[in-house]
């Protein structure tokens, strides 16, 4: 696997993660539970975009450093 596809992957991973401590603060603060369905819907469409969008920007960053 390239590295900057194993970078976009593990953005992602980051993303979905991060979505899945904000729905847990969200319980543990008096939410009403949404079921494990809906969070690990979440999630998993958290991890994608990020993913994509990770993907998609990492040669304007990568560019950005060298000027």
């Amino acid at each position: 696997m390239r590295p900057h596809r194993k970078a976009s992957l593990l953005w992602g991973a980051v993303g979905g993660m991060a979505f899945l401590a904000l729905v847990q603060g969200y319980h543990l603060l008096g939410g009403q539970f949404v079921g494990v369905t809906p969070m690990v819907a979440g999630a998993v469409g958290v991890l994608v975009a990020t993913t994509a969008i990770a993907h998609a920007v990492r040669p304007r960053l990568t560019e950005s450093e060298r000027t």
